[in-house]
């Protein structure tokens, strides 16, 4: 219910500015419990955890200084990246089968995070708009994650130059 409500809110900011928001669709089998991880402001910090030779088991983001709940599970080994002022995510791909067996999350700066182990079919998720970044993803998640998909926008600053 709260997938649809924050995608409905989307979608009618989208069709004010249907060109500064894009969706990158999901990948994977798709089983198991839906997710959703949003904030408010900037993407500042990714963190993914995966199993020893295995495939991804859980992601997280943080917002400014707050850190989202995890999407998937803890165990295994822990991956994390904290972006720099002004960066942004860009690029999201990877591999799949049941799960999401390899995760790499691209910066606005060329560095990246890898979690999991190659092999599947391959994806690679990016936002239409040039400016554009991740803002929140969504999916499903039973062992680990099942499926990812990718929401992008124009992050609005205000014009003083301070960030939201």
């Amino acid at each position: 219910m709260r997938l649809l409500l924050v995608l409905s809110a989307l979608l009618a900011a989208a069709s004010a500015q249907s060109s500064y928001f894009s969706f990158s669709p999901a990948v994977g089998s798709g089983s198991g419990t839906s997710y959703t991880i949003t904030g408010m402001g900037r993407i500042t910090a990714v963190r993914t955890w995966e199993n020893y030779n295995g495939h991804v088991r859980g992601i997280q983001l943080r917002y400014g200084f707050t850190w989202s709940p995890v999407a998937g599970y803890t165990g295994g080994t822990a991956h994390e990246i904290e972006l720099f002022d002004d960066e942004f995510i860009v690029q999201i791909s990877g591999k799949y089968a049941h799960y999401i067996q390899t995760l790499m999350i691209v910066t606005s700066r060329g560095r990246s995070i890898n979690a999991g182990q190659p092999s599947g079919h391959s994806f690679n998720m990016y936002a239409s708009h040039p400016m554009a970044e991740l803002r929140f993803l969504s999916g499903r998640f039973h062992g680990g994650l099942t499926s990812i998909a990718s929401h992008w926008a124009v992050l609005s600053t205000p014009t003083n130059g301070t960030a939201d």
